[in-house]
């Protein structure tokens, strides 16, 4: 599959770049949930055409939550996959960046509501599966 394409149909998976945000007091990690849809999982996106990883998550999270991340401070935890939790059959292939805690974040765009959520949460119907098997043990593994 190509980078150029954030849709294989043909594979059934969804290709898509997230941000690891901690909140600055607590640790706890931001969650979005985008309007239309019942889950939490962590902001981004999917690449337009040409765009590398690291800038989709960049302008997404410049779209959702209105911040501006540092390219040069974010740090590649990976890329990992898991079932999609708003498209059904569908995979998420997710390469996900941490990046230093942001004191202002602000929703707009499609984000309808946000969440902190510990790094010891427990899965829960409403929090995303990449989210819950990926990126949260990835996080403890790693230290970040």
């Amino acid at each position: 599959m190509s980078a150029h394409h954030a849709l294989d149909h043909a594979a059934r998976v969804v290709t898509v770049s997230a941000v690891v945000l901690r909140h600055p007091d607590t640790g706890d990690i931001l969650a979005v949930r985008k309007r239309g849809t019942t889950t939490f999982m962590q902001p981004g996106g999917k690449p337009e055409p040409g765009e590398s990883a690291l800038d989709a998550a960049v302008r997404e999270l410049r779209e959702e939550l209105q911040v501006e991340l540092d390219p040069g401070r974010m740090t590649l935890l990976g890329t990992f996959e898991a079932p999609a939790a708003t498209e059904s059959g569908w995979t998420v292939r997710g390469t996900v960046f941490v990046h230093p805690p942001i004191a202002e974040i602000r929703p707009a765009a499609e984000i309808e509501e946000i969440r902190w959520v510990p790094e010891t949460a427990e899965p829960a119907g409403d929090l995303a599966p990449l989210m819950m098997t990926r990126i949260l043990p990835a996080l403890r593994e790693a230290g970040l």
